[in-house]
């Protein structure tokens, strides 16, 4: 891997160059992506949602310096969608081209090899991935895939090559750094863990958050990134719909800052609750059991 992966030789300096991005790691999360980097494994974050696994990847790829590729998972993703595809409209212009200027003498073998070239090859995620090798793959929401796609997706991880019968193998020079995650709201197959190092990714706890708030928004006061820190905590505790993940977290802050505000006060958080709450019975169920608003530190 180039980049600046090599210079990354222990979890602790993985840590410190995420950091740089703004991401900010435990040191569980830190040692499993390390190992996946020197072991050459996918990396199978599952977790709830907004608890940062989608940015894991982005902050990889700004860590390392290498380009990302994103597949976003979908019910009804298929290889034609993931992989590639053939342009058909340009192949048909092309092949409508040749027999006007063929003038009726238009040999059908070789009119069919020149519909079949890569200038006419739609290239998806999987492939340039394959093909821009050494890069950060994200595999995002595999939990939203069909069995079939997650079986065709094994095989691909298993030998990073792909055949594609009119063009022949393609293989990466450099196996891409993969990251897969899942919501859970299927179980993913065994098979396809085994083949990954896995982590379950956690909200972060009260300091950790604090310092994220602060990291990305640093004109955000610690007193404040404090009250907003245990505020969400006590959202998350709450049997919500969308508990707040980190995102909400930072949308508050943001929302507050605009405001001018430098306390979290019951009048601030009950106007500004639709920054961190997405669902109308979510909102409903805080105003009428109320939040409790921690003090300012």
């Amino acid at each position: 891997m180039t980049g600046d992966a090599t210079r990354i030789d222990s979890p602790e300096k993985l840590s410190a160059a995420l950091d740089t991005t703004g991401y900010l790691a435990d040191d569980g999360l830190a040692t499993v992506v390390f190992l996946a980097m020197r072991m050459g494994r996918p990396l199978f974050c599952e977790g709830e949602p907004g608890t940062g696994k989608t940015s894991l990847a982005v902050a990889l790829a700004q860590a390392l310096d290498l380009p990302m590729v994103r597949l976003q998972c979908h019910e009804g993703i298929d290889a034609s969608q993931a992989l590639y595809d053939w342009d058909f409209p340009r192949q048909l212009l092309h092949l409508r081209s040749l027999e006007a200027a063929s003038d009726g003498a238009l040999d059908a073998d070789t009119a069919e090899r020149s519909l079949y070239t890569e200038r006419y090859l739609l290239v998806r995620p999987l492939l340039r991935a394959l093909t821009e090798s050494p890069c950060v793959l994200l595999v995002d929401e595999i939990d939203r895939a069909d069995d079939e796609f997650e079986a065709f997706l094994l095989q691909l991880l298993d030998e990073n090559a792909v055949t594609i019968p009119e063009l022949g193998e393609i293989r990466a020079e450099v196996p891409p750094l993969v990251v897969l995650t899942s919501n859970r709201t299927r179980e993913v197959h065994d098979a396809l863990k085994r083949r990954c190092l896995y982590h379950w990714v956690e909200h972060p706890d009260l300091e950790r958050e604090v310092a994220i708030l602060q990291r990305r928004l640093p004109g955000l006061g610690r007193p404040l990134a404090e009250q907003i820190a245990r505020a969400v905590h006590s959202l998350r505790e709450q049997e919500l719909l969308k508990p707040p993940g980190i995102a909400e977290s930072l949308d508050w802050a943001r929302a507050l800052l605009a405001l001018d505000r430098d306390v979290l006060d019951a009048a601030t958080a009950a106007a500004t609750l639709g920054a961190v709450l997405k669902y109308r019975e979510d909102i409903d169920r805080v105003t009428r059991n109320g939040l409790d608003l921690p003090r300012a530190g």
